[in-house]
């Protein structure tokens, strides 16, 4: 017998199918402390397993240990993951690869805020293509107008913008406009030409020949287009273009009797609601009159909103298109829980497994699906918050949902042990945020795995 944190193991012959089940494991652990983080990381040469530095959670002392890493990938992957810490990743401005920096300055900023010296710092690397990137970030303009003169022509191009002129001197101004790259002294001319102020207005077409244009682009904008008379617009129901008449049928000042007279065709795949609906659907009477239309579009639009009132809610749960009820658990928090319950157990598509995560997913009472054919709805049961350890040990051995059982704290903790010696459930077992940190350090331990650098 091996002892594992106070627990007895059996002293079964540890395989390399094990060792790297437990590995796999560990590395998607979320409770996983940094000091086995940093073990796990000592042993990963990015070549294979780097990816779940990009999801994995990460604290401060976790991004700091990554960030030191002398694996290039490993430091790669911590700018793209959103729960590093921002303080640390400061010093991936001093970082000894300019790959690291310049992905840094490309991405760092998309997704976090950072401290405001990073943009600096980087507006002064040693690398051409990571000061150009640093250009997109909010920079005082003191820093911008320094970039402006930079002997790289392209982070001079970069850095010149029209807000950026009145704060130049004459002097700089007349080097950009004289600049010795095409490029750049385009970029200036621009910035000081001024717009053409006598030329006519052009003549714009009229409804009548918007509506009556050959070309179908312009017709499918005034079919949807509010200052376009609903009578003249009405003529292009008949339109060739199916684009067109479905474009005309979502108009706002249509009654319900003309839109249902026209013949549009409601197409497979996502929509692009109507301006009305985007832009005054959180008025009550816009999104309950949406909500009411019999054209599904418009509630599968409406239903995109998050702050609908709770009898548009109750309405469009209860709606005869699937699609209207998916879109309004996805979009939204206030879908119903058996609503949630109902999509994720029947939706085929890509984003059906993210519905688990809705805040009205998990409920008391879900325990009551364990026995049920859909093994969907067997999942949905582990997430009963008033289910105990039975049943977790009901759904442990389900071919379709043994794998989440086993990655369930409420695991009784022998059990959790004794499947870490199993090669078909190591992996998921070594996943259980239930496993005390020491006997993770134990599993690293009997898979060879030394101490991490610095311990």
């Amino acid at each position: 017998m091996i002892e594992l944190g106070g627990d007895l193991l059996p002293d079964d012959r540890v395989t390399d199918e094990i060792v790297e089940a437990w590995l796999g494991g560990l590395r998607r652990n979320p409770a996983l402390p940094a000091s086995v983080f940093a073990r796990l990381l000592a042993v990963d040469d990015g070549s294979a397993h780097a990816r779940w530095l990009n999801w994995c959670t990460l604290d401060r002392e976790m991004t700091a240990t990554a960030l030191a890493s002398p694996v290039i990938k490993h430091r790669l992957a911590v700018i793209e993951n959103s729960t590093a810490d921002v303080d640390a990743l400061v010093a991936l401005t001093r970082d000894p690869s300019p790959r690291v920096r310049f992905v840094f300055a490309a991405i760092g900023c998309d997704f976090r805020q950072l401290p405001a010296e990073v943009p600096e710092i980087l507006a002064r690397d040693s690398e051409a293509r990571v000061r150009v990137m640093a250009t997109q970030w909010g920079l005082p303009p003191h820093v911008r107008a320094r970039l402006v003169e930079d002997e790289d022509a392209r982070v001079r191009e970069a850095a010149l913008t029209r807000e950026l002129w009145p704060h130049l001197s004459v002097s700089v101004r007349e080097a950009l406009l004289a600049d010795p790259e095409p490029t750049v002294r385009e970029a200036a001319a621009a910035i000081l030409s001024d717009p053409v102020e006598d030329l006519p207005e052009p003549s714009l077409p009229t409804p009548e020949e918007r509506v009556g244009s050959d070309d179908p682009t312009v017709r499918r904008a005034a079919a949807q287009d509010p200052d376009v008379p609903t009578t003249l617009a009405l003529r292009l129901a008949e339109d060739p273009d199916p684009t067109v008449v479905l474009a005309l049928s979502m108009r706002e000042d249509l009654t319900e009797e003309l839109r249902s007279a026209i013949a549009y065709v409601v197409p497979h795949g996502y929509h692009v609601p109507p301006r009305w609906v985007v832009e005054r659907g959180h008025e009550p009477a816009v999104a309950r009159r949406a909500a009411a239309s019999g054209h599904v579009l418009l509630r599968r639009s409406i239903a995109m909103r998050r702050d609908l009132p709770a009898d548009v809610v109750d309405l469009l749960a209860r709606d005869e298109d699937f699609f209207v009820k998916l879109t309004l658990c996805e979009y939204g928090d206030q879908a119903p829980h058996e609503l949630v319950v109902e999509m994720y157990a029947y939706w085929h598509g890509l984003k059906w497994d993210s519905l688990r995560f809705h805040r009205n997913f998990a409920r008391p009472g879900l325990a009551r699906y364990a026995d049920h054919p859909n093994p969907r709805l067997r999942h949905a049961a582990l997430y009963d918050p008033d289910g105990g350890p039975d049943l977790v040990m009901k759904l442990i051995d389900d071919p379709d949902v043994g794998r989440w059982a086993l990655r369930d704290p409420r695991l009784p903790a022998g059990e959790l042990l004794r499947r870490l010696t199993l090669p078909g459930s190591a992996g998921c077992a070594a996943a259980n945020p239930a496993l005390p940190p020491a006997t993770m350090h134990r599993l690293l331990d009997l898979a060879g795995v030394g101490p991490a650098p610095g311990r």
